[in-house]
């Protein structure tokens, strides 16, 4: 169900894409990518956040929102032409901080293998930390000892690295007890499979306006669905797993 945007408060200073923080009708605080985060972006978010919701992965609520132009034309904050009016990937927030060197080990050993797999299934190249920092895209609730997981817009990467992925992936740890163990593997590739059993209704799901670059919609914005598709299948090939 799309929620309706009330209320555009402020646009974050974090993030690469820089979303916006809105109010909904349903009275939630989002952070909400627009226009300006690109209509790829939006539908990466998407593709691979209900995928990731299908495995069970803990991931922030999320959902379609509706931002009203008439919102914009109030303009009580600056830039808002970046958001554009509406439909918009709005990512509901979570009191948390976000997860360092120092907080992974806090995580379940499982569920750091669940999100490393689903990365490399998705080939979502974004979630990386070492010793010297990075951007892992998750946070971690202190209170409830909670992982959240954010931010797919920029899965399905043409040019996915297999090296780099698994050097850097905050749980590079896991590699070894995910990629080595046959048993493990044929989980995974199961609970893909059971997963893409819902690609049709979140194709479907997907706002038309959202794969054209213009208002008029005859712009066909570069995302190759059909590729994505195969890519996703890839699991069922031998090489899948394999590490270079």
């Amino acid at each position: 169900m799309t929620v309706q945007i009330v209320e555009i408060i402020r646009r974050s200073e974090q993030g690469f894409t820089r979303p916006f923080i809105c109010r909904g009708e349903d009275g939630e605080t989002y952070f909400v990518k627009g226009r300006d985060a690109g209509r790829r972006s939006l539908i990466c978010e998407w593709l691979a956040g209900q995928l990731g919701r299908e495995l069970g992965l803990p991931l922030a609520p999320f959902d379609i929102v509706e931002v009203p132009a008439e919102l914009l034309a109030a303009g009580a904050v600056p830039e808002l032409a970046d958001l554009g009016a509406g439909p918009a990937f709005g990512s509901m927030h979570r009191e948390s901080m976000e997860l360092n060197s120092a907080t992974v080990e806090q995580v379940p050993r499982g569920l750091q293998r669940d999100v490393l797999a689903f990365d490399w299934w998705v080939r979502n190249p974004d979630r990386t930390l070492t010793e010297q920092g990075g951007n892992p895209n998750l946070f971690w609730d202190p209170a409830s000892e909670e992982l959240i997981v954010i931010d797919h817009n920029q899965a399905f990467d043409i040019d996915f690295d297999r090296k780099n992925f698994l050097e850097y992936h905050v749980f590079s740890d896991q590699v070894a007890a995910v990629f080595r163990d046959i048993a493990t593997r044929s989980d995974y590739n199961h609970r893909f499979a059971t997963a893409l059993g819902s690609w049709d209704r979140i194709r479907s799901s997907v706002p038309e306006v959202w794969f054209f670059s213009d208002s008029e919609q005859t712009v066909p914005v570069d995302f190759d669905l059909d590729a994505v598709h195969r890519w996703l299948h890839e699991f069922q090939m031998p090489d899948f797993w394999e590490r270079s």
